[in-house]
């Protein structure tokens, strides 16, 4: 087993080493670190190990930072993911697993959101480098039946998160006694999903390599799947939670309360998320449930723990 990345410092590098000595205490698990828009090193790197299976999570995050830095999403998540499928379809990779997001469905306001849905109006570019992953992975499946199955991963949270994350970032405030900026004037929905459902979800999906549809019509195409070995599913709680009980639970875990600082929707931001999950079901015989209760509580006790706060 090998991982790839850049270790850059969009965020804290010492979050990140740490996440990687954890899994460099394995000792079947090997490192490389590379940036997935070097073409060379990517290549070389399928070429030493040969995988059979790859999980394909790397990327530039984050919907406001692509605003003020576009570039830097075009190299690293279309240049990286074409040289990811590149690299697949040289070593006939048995299934390509891809981090896409719920971000897709941009503008639709039909909840929940469904694979069934057109999502052809992103309202951010990070949106639009997701949509435009699955519309490559289609294109590898459909060229050269390379199987691949795009992941649309519904506000992930919990213990190890990304710091620019707004429980993260809402938590550090309130320890601190700064205000949290509270974006849309608080009339924001999110279908939070806690990362121990993400995994298990990702995990079941490993052997489950996608196939063609036969029932599929090309004068009715389904946007949720294909006459190729290609699909996407939706990864969310299927419960979408009100940003300001979200903030409510928070603060009763931490004992303290926020000072919130209301401000106007942010360009390239949608005011609710909801996954409808019955085809994710369907397939795994699973569906993310962890209460944002339970998620919140882990996800505090970890920062206390790691960032050594006291907060009671």
């Amino acid at each position: 087993m090998v991982g790839i990345d850049n270790l850059n410092d969009y965020y804290d590098t010492s979050l990140k080493q740490e996440r990687l000595n954890m899994l460099q205490s394995y000792p079947s698990f090997a490192f490389r670190r590379a940036n997935v828009e070097d073409q060379d090193t990517i290549s070389q790197i399928f070429q030493s190990y040969m995988p059979s299976v790859v999980i394909h999570l790397a990327a530039q995050a984050g919907v406001r930072y692509s605003l003020k830095n576009p570039h830097a999403y075009i190299q690293s998540n279309i240049v990286g993911f074409l040289n990811i499928m590149e690299g697949c379809r040289q070593v006939q990779c048995e299934h390509l697993i891809y981090a896409s997001s719920s971000s897709v469905y941009g503008a639709n306001t039909a909840m929940p959101f469904s694979v069934r849905d057109n999502v052809d109006h992103p309202v951010s570019l990070y949106a639009a480098t997701k949509k435009s992953n699955e519309l490559m992975a289609h294109t590898y499946s459909h060229l050269y039946g390379l199987p691949t199955t795009g992941l649309r991963f519904f506000t992930v949270y919990g213990p190890w998160g990304r710091p620019d994350m707004a429980l993260l970032t809402f938590t550090k405030a309130i320890v601190e006694g700064r205000p949290i900026q509270v974006y849309n004037e608080g009339k924001m929905k999110r279908d939070f999903t806690y990362i121990d459902d993400i995994v298990e979800a990702v995990v079941r999906l490993l052997p489950l390599k996608p196939a063609a549809n036969p029932a599929w019509r090309k004068d009715r195409p389904d946007p949720g799947s294909s006459y190729a070995p290609y699909r996407v599913c939706n990864i969310g709680n299927n419960q979408p939670v009100d940003l300001l009980s979200f903030i409510s639970i928070l603060e009763e875990k931490l004992n303290r309360r926020a000072v919130k600082e209301f401000l106007p929707l942010q360009a390239g931001d949608v005011p609710e998320t909801y996954a409808a999950v019955d085809e994710l079901t369907e397939l795994i015989h699973f569906s993310p449930a962890t209460p944002i209760e339970v998620g919140i509580s882990r996800f505090v006790d970890w920062y206390t723990e790691y960032y050594g706060v006291q907060y009671v």
